[in-house]
Parts: C-alpha cells; structure tokens; sequence
C-alpha cells in the first residue's frame, strides 16, 4: 500500500540537509585541521632557532636549519622567510669553509737542522695524491738562507744539470729553472727562489711538470696554494759574522 507524502516531509529533509552542508564546511575549511595547526608549531620553533644561529654568527648550523625548513615545512611563511636569507648565508659558508680548507694545507714549523735553525712551509701535492705526494717546501736556515725546493720519493727527479720545469700559475705558463743537489735527495731545487715564491703568494693554483728517475714517469703536480700565510713563515735572524 502506497504511504501518503506530506509536504512537511520534504521540508525537513531540506533543513537537514542544509544543516549536513554547513556541518561540512566548517570541517573543510572553518576550523584548522589539528594536523596542520601541529605543523605550523613545528616550523615556528625550528624558525626560532634559525633566527637564533644566525644572530650568534654560526653559519653552518643555520644553513642545516634551514635546509630542514625548507625541506620541510615547505610554503609555509618559515619557509619563506628562511629563502630571503639563507642563499646568502649558505654562500658565505662555503667560501670561509674553503678558506679553512686551502689553509690547512699548509704546515708551519720552526726546528733545528745541521748546526742552525730552520723555519719551513710545506705543502703536499693535491695530485698526485696518496704515497705518491711531493711536498713543496719554503725554507729559511739560519746557514744556507732561503730556498725553494720539491721532494718526493724514489731516486727523484730527471733533470740533467739545469732544467726547466713546465709550469703555470693559475693556468699562467711561466717556467721554472731547478736543478738536482748533487747530494742525491730525490729534491729539485728552484733556482729563482724569490721570484717563484712572489709569484706563488699572488697563485691560488700551481702546476709543475716533472719527470721521475723511477722509470722515466712523467708527472703532472698540482698545488693548491691559496692558503699560504706569509705571517705563519718565520723570518729567522741573520747569521753574524
């Protein structure tokens, strides 16, 4: 048997489902989601903590603060704020951490040799690298003055009374005269000590051309020499006469 439909019927459903509808908008867009809410209290702190590195100067701390932020909390107003600042901040940090990368190459050290006293910068080379390095040596002896010198490994160098090393500073050719002490170190001694080591402080990059007594090896050196501190060479006294 068909029921009889009563107008007010219809009217309540439509009350009900008005009331369906808000109920749902406020949910979507009325009240922030708790998740996200969590989210944004998140970012803010980290964001304080930023803030903080940066006032304290430690640049390589923020930079991993803010990388986490932006990776992240991406788009959130942390995010942004941390992108007006950050590509300065993480540029600053990589030049002062090569800075530090390029001075620790070199070391300083002041001791006695053979009756005098020698102050000495050496340097190894970035390649070859591994047993195979040569060091690159600045020194200063109470006794035989300044000089400028290679010394590696084996039996030396090939160099046959005096020879000119191939050589460019920062991609600059210019060649180096040396000879080898009739010793027998495996040393080559550069004969223009002064203009090498004028031309070396202006370098960031040196390359040598050699050749070994090891089997006739023929050698590529590089040195990365912009972290020389003249000021860490000692000057020592004068020999008195």
């Amino acid at each position: 048997m068909k029921l009889p439909f009563h107008p007010s019927v219809a009217v309540l459903c439509g009350v009900l489902g008005l009331a369906a509808c808000s109920s749902q908008d406020q949910d979507q867009g009325g009240t922030p989601a708790p998740a996200a809410s969590a989210q944004d209290d998140a970012a803010a702190r980290k964001l304080d903590t930023y803030r903080q590195l940066l006032r304290i100067h430690n640049d390589e701390m923020a930079v991993t603060m803010g990388h986490d932020i932006l990776d992240h909390y991406p788009g959130s107003a942390a995010a942004k704020e941390v992108q007006q600042t950050l590509p300065a901040i993480e540029k600053r940090w990589k030049e002062e951490g090569e800075k530090r990368r390029l001075a620790g190459l070199w070391l300083y050290q002041v001791s006695p040799m053979q009756g005098g006293t020698q102050s000495t910068a050496t340097i190894y080379s970035s390649e070859p690298a591994g047993n195979d390095r040569v060091r690159l040596v600045l020194r200063r002896h109470t006794e035989w003055g300044q000089n400028a010198f290679l010394f590696g490994s084996g039996h030396g160098f090939v160099c046959r009374g005096n020879c000119t090393i191939p050589a460019t500073f920062d991609g600059k050719p210019h060649g180096i005269k040396a000879f080898a002490p009739s010793t027998g170190e495996p040393a080559l001694m550069i004969r223009d000590d002064k203009d090498f080591i004028a031309r070396l402080e202006k370098a960031r990059k040196i390359t040598m051309e050699v050749t070994r007594v090891d089997g006739e090896k023929k050698e590529t050196l590089v040195y990365e020499v912009g972290g020389f501190d003249p000021s860490k060479w000692q000057a020592l006294p004068k020999k008195k006469k």
